[in-house]
């Protein structure tokens, strides 16, 4: 199929201006965790990128849910892993600068894709720690694709204690100068770094932006 084809079945990609590659991102308005955090004073989702900025455009926010709406197409995982394949020439991939996991049948459908392009390694930072462990209760997370618990509150404390349980790694925001990642120091972007998507890194803090 043709890449027009695809995203007509599928979705388009999104392409963050920080990533070194393109990701795959749905309304933040859907994050089940998320949403019941927007309005807790001092978590991360209270001030949560994706509902600001140039995410806030009609046609960006169509585009969200458009690729929303396809995630139950029932060829979904064989067509986004063509379609992630034909665009995809870095060798990596994000899952969700956009969103977050609606369910275990939707984290297992990104670990089939994961399965399908052995060549990419793919990250994917989730809030959903039930989907997560009710998935993993029953089938094992392939090796190129790294999960990251995220923090719930900036300048908390990461969720070590499910992510050893796991197996998997974790992430935090800070206010301060306490923090790993150095986008912030580099333009916004991530170069070279390739941190996030590296499983033996064990925690990786982000500024606050």
């Amino acid at each position: 199929m043709k890449i027009k084809d695809l995203e007509s079945a599928v979705g388009t990609l999104s392409k963050p201006s920080k990533m070194p590659c393109y990701s795959f991102s749905i309304p933040a308005k859907r994050c089940i965790t998320g949403m019941k955090l927007r309005n807790v004073k001092g978590s991360i989702c209270s001030s949560c990128y994706a509902l600001k900025g140039r995410y806030v455009f009609d046609n960006v926010q169509d585009a969200l849910e458009d690729r929303f709406q396809k995630l139950r197409h029932s060829n979904w995982v064989r067509l986004m892993a063509q379609l992630i394949a034909k665009k995809e020439k870095s060798g990596y991939f994000r899952w969700h600068d956009s969103g977050d996991l609606q369910s275990v049948v939707h984290l297992h459908k990104i670990c089939e894709v994961a399965k399908m392009l052995p060549n990419i390694q793919f990250w994917l930072p989730t809030r959903e720690f039930s989907i997560v462990s009710k998935y993993m209760e029953l089938h094992h997370v392939p090796d190129n694709l790294t999960i990251r618990l995220s923090a719930f509150m900036f300048n908390g404390h990461p969720p070590l204690g499910i992510a050893k349980r796991l197996g998997l790694t974790t992430s935090g925001a800070s206010t301060g100068n306490d923090f790993s990642c150095p986008s912030s120091k580099q333009g916004g972007k991530c170069l070279d770094c390739r941190a996030c998507w590296d499983k033996s890194i064990d925690n990786v803090d982000y500024k606050k932006h």
